[in-house]
């Protein structure tokens, strides 16, 4: 595997920043009442995240370090606001549905995370598949989380019913919550299958960052089990 399909694969199984690393809880827990609203809001950070990286990577050698997060930040809200803008124009029900949470896609820490601890050290081409692992792995967990309480909230998924009026929806999973019901249910899933969290460390010394760490999970791993 290179390593720009390995970004793809970390940012979206090893590295899902959602389910594995725990981050960007707020809109995860708040928009994914429905699948559509969690799509709609994994593919904004999506481009957000794509080109954020891009444009700090293509910038990291010309930004003074005394003020590189307040770069950052100005770099993030400018592709927020079109973000915004562009929803707002062309998809005003979307928009409405995710009101605040869209410009608060400035302050994600999965974007400010990825653009001081890896897109201001690499290549740009690089920092731009890392935000697509990234942005595609938090997309695909709101929209699993999303599918799963709209189906048991409502009986449906992407608006459209599933459940026969005969079988009452569980209405804790349309609330806080039963977001926070699917999510330790995710958890447990990966526990299952020997995927681990942040919090389950695999190896000593483990901050979760598998791409900045020098020790061998796989090799540890099989260490473990002899």
């Amino acid at each position: 595997m290179n390593q720009y399909m390995e970004r793809i694969y970390n940012g979206v199984v090893k590295e899902n920043p959602c389910i594995i690393l725990m981050l960007g809880m707020c809109p995860t827990l708040a928009v994914t009442t429905s699948a559509i609203n969690g799509l709609g809001m994994g593919l904004s950070t999506l481009a957000v995240l794509i080109f954020s990286n891009l444009i700090i990577s293509l910038m990291r050698k010309i930004i003074p370090d005394q003020v590189r997060l307040p770069a950052y930040i100005v770099i993030v809200a400018t592709l927020v606001t079109i973000v915004d803008l562009v929803l707002q124009a062309y998809v005003p029900s979307l928009y409405s549905a995710l009101g605040i949470y869209i410009p608060l896609i400035v302050v994600n820490c999965i974007i400010l995370g990825r653009a001081e601890a890896y897109a201001n050290k690499v290549t740009p081409v690089l920092a731009m598949f890392d935000g697509i692992g990234m942005g595609l792995g938090f997309t695909i967990a709101l929209t699993v989380i999303g599918v799963v309480r709209e189906f048991l909230g409502s009986g449906a998924a992407f608006g459209i019913t599933l459940l026969p009026e005969s079988i009452p929806p569980i209405a804790i999973f349309g609330k806080a919550p039963g977001a926070f019901l699917v999510m330790a249910i995710l958890v447990a899933i990966l526990n299952a299958l020997s995927i681990r969290t942040a919090a389950n460390k695999k190896v000593e010394g483990c901050d979760g960052c598998c791409s900045s760490c020098s020790s061998s999970c796989s090799d540890n791993g099989k260490e473990g089990t002899k």
